[in-house]
């Protein structure tokens, strides 16, 4: 941007016009033309060094009278861009553009216009990112309608197949086709539910809720689940003691699911889970014997669950904490 006016330079220029200039002009009168007549007159009435002290007075206040309104002037522009900036940061929001004097652009009305350019690309930026989110939810929402169905017509023909007379290995093929069908389903349920919850469209009503009673209808709930795959359930939970948390019951029993789900899918070797309601730290545990989080099949199918658990717990101001290894995971669940 080509500067037009330096703010310093005026601030020069005014104060020789009006100091520097005046003074000029009163030291050559005198010099020149009064001192003589008025020695002549009454040489007592003014002499060199009155006149003098009053030149010097007259620069001092002029000076400090300009100075003072120069940058009282500077400091009330400055200040309008500091409060635009800082109700920014306050309200979390982009600024509205401040008034800028297109006639003078000098520095600080320089900084207005980049500071109002800046404004304009930030929101042309955020335009774009909402459009392109909104676009990749409906693509997410429309793949997932599309997809399921091509798989309610594999799983027609697997069940068909089921009622032919085929060999064992061809059994066991079908048997794997039916799981794979059923796991790409709950994939596409997962990646849906995600859509819906990030673009604000998934339903959401935090209450006082006991976290000891929503655990242990989750457990009886997935009970004859474990039950099945044989999996040994070692439960804590206080029957006389309980805590609150400011949750979506359904959010949170959507969580638990989702961290039972993983043991029974990718843990299941370990025959163990464990859970806990730590009533003293407000914390559910969940724990497992299976392969860890760093095995390959955990990461490729726990990758979006638990992506949506931790947007949950995140909206509900809660954490949870994983540690793994080779010998099982463990989730904390507690306030963040």
């Amino acid at each position: 941007m080509k500067q037009s006016r330096s703010l310093f330079r005026r601030f020069l220029k005014g104060h020789f016009l009006f100091i520097f200039l005046p003074l000029t002009v009163l030291i050559f009168f005198f010099t020149f033309v009064g001192f003589s007549d008025i020695h002549e007159k009454d040489p007592n009435k003014l002499n060199l060094f009155y006149v003098t002290v009053l030149l010097f007075g007259f620069i001092i206040v002029a000076f400090v009278v300009l100075s003072w309104l120069f940058f009282l002037k500077l400091q009330k522009r400055l200040a309008r861009l500091q409060e635009v900036m800082s109700f920014s940061a306050n309200h979390n929001s982009f600024p509205k553009p401040i008034p800028v004097q297109r006639d003078r652009m000098d520095e600080i009305d320089q900084l207005g216009s980049s500071f109002n350019w800046m404004i304009q690309q930030l929101e042309d930026s955020r335009k774009r990112e909402y459009e392109e989110e909104l676009l990749r939810h409906r693509l997410i929402a429309n793949l997932s309608h599309d997809l399921r169905t091509p798989l309610t017509i594999l799983r027609g023909h697997v069940t068909r197949l089921n009622k032919e007379s085929i060999s064992l290995e061809g059994q066991n093929s079908l048997t794997e086709m039916n799981h794979t069908i059923t796991r790409v389903g709950d994939l596409m349920d997962d990646l849906l539910s995600y859509t819906l919850l990030t673009s604000g469209k998934h339903p959401f009503h935090p209450t006082s809720t006991d976290i000891g009673r929503l655990v242990r209808a989750s457990i009886a709930a997935w009970y004859p689940a474990f039950e099945e795959k044989e999996i040994q359930l070692d439960v804590d939970l206080p029957t006389e003691e309980t805590f609150y948390w400011e949750a979506d019951p359904k959010w949170m029993t959507r969580v638990l699911d989702n961290l039972f789900q993983n043991i029974l899918r990718h843990a299941a070797e370990g025959k163990y889970a464990n859970i806990v309601v730590d009533v003293e730290k407000e914390q559910i545990i969940v724990a497992d014997r299976g392969p860890g989080m760093d095995n390959s099949s955990y990461e490729r199918g726990a990758g979006i669950g638990l992506s949506t658990s931790n947007y949950m717990l995140k909206k509900m101001k809660l954490k949870a904490d994983f540690t793994s290894n080779e010998n099982g995971t463990r989730v904390a669940i507690g306030r963040a």
